[in-house]
């Protein structure tokens, strides 16, 4: 399996071997201020919002195919995305890997520490605002079974097949919150019936470099923790798809390959009220 995650050692070793394109994932203003030298900046990468329906994923697959061919990225490109650090961004570098599996980019990988850890190895670092020529991006059908619907989602609550999993933070799967732009931002709180939970955050660990996401064999203790069944397929949800992301990096590496997104996530299916959801503090099963 391809390494996705690399360190800042490697991503140096890179930019002196190879043609690789870095992209930053943060705000355009944090992106003007400082990044790594030669960075380009996509922020949609992390804002973009799509609903689960056919219509939703194509215009997401389409719009995707657009950014990144006007930022420069083509099909055969060698991409690393960061942050400034894995646990402040909600996971918005490893959505850009997640993305670029989806719609056709196979070689993408994740700075891992981002640009804190890069600054902190002495990385050079820039003001200048980067632009590349247009490519051709061209989509590919291979990653679209990583994305499921409301519907399948509707299934898998009445099925013993498949297993869903909640990475939202605490405060959310005990319906405090809504999601993590408000307490109220959208209309319902709770969580899927049925659904296990393991935070996002456990998927990662603090060192002495900033937080790191776990080793496999680290990783697979945590979801021997929670009970995981690892021959059934694994749902994961979020509330937009970021939280999510971060943890499918972490699962991949650790050799899950039975892995897909709801990425509707609660901000879709908190806004049905057909749809069923559990309140309230959970209890032990």
């Amino acid at each position: 399996m391809d390494k996705i995650l690399i360190e800042v050692d490697e991503l140096k070793h890179l930019l002196e071997t190879k043609n690789v394109i870095v992209v930053d994932t943060r705000a355009p203003e944090a992106y003007a201020e400082v990044h790594i030298k030669g960075a380009i900046n996509i922020h949609d990468v992390f804002t973009y919002l799509s609903s689960s329906t056919n219509s939703g994923t194509d215009a997401m697959r389409t719009h995707f195919a657009q950014v990144f061919g006007n930022a420069g990225i083509s099909n055969s490109d060698t991409v690393v995305f960061y942050e400034d650090a894995m646990n402040s961004g909600y996971g918005q570098s490893c959505r850009g890997h997640f993305l670029s599996d989806y719609i056709g980019l196979p070689n993408s990988k994740v700075l891992h520490g981002g640009l804190s850890a890069w600054r902190n190895a002495g990385g050079a670092v820039s003001d200048n605002i980067e632009v590349l020529a247009p490519v051709e991006f061209a989509l590919s059908e291979d990653g679209k079974g990583l994305i499921v619907n409301k519907e399948q989602v509707l299934d898998a609550i009445d099925s013993q097949d498949v297993t869903l999993l909640d990475v939202r933070d605490v405060d959310e799967w005990i319906g405090n919150s809504s999601s993590p732009y408000g307490k109220d931002f959208a209309p319902r709180k709770g969580r899927l019936p049925g659904a296990k939970w393991l935070e996002w955050y456990r998927m990662m660990k603090p060192t002495n470099d900033g937080p790191r996401i776990k080793s496999p064999q680290e990783v697979i203790a945590e979801c021997h923790n929670i009970g995981l069944d690892f021959n059934k397929p694994i749902y994961l949800y979020c509330f937009k798809g970021a939280r999510t992301s971060n943890t499918y990096v972490a699962l991949k590496q650790a050799g899950f390959s039975n892995v897909s997104t709801y990425f509707g996530s609660w901000n879709e299916w908190s806004r049905e009220d057909v749809l069923p959801i559990d309140e309230g503090y959970p209890t032990p099963s």
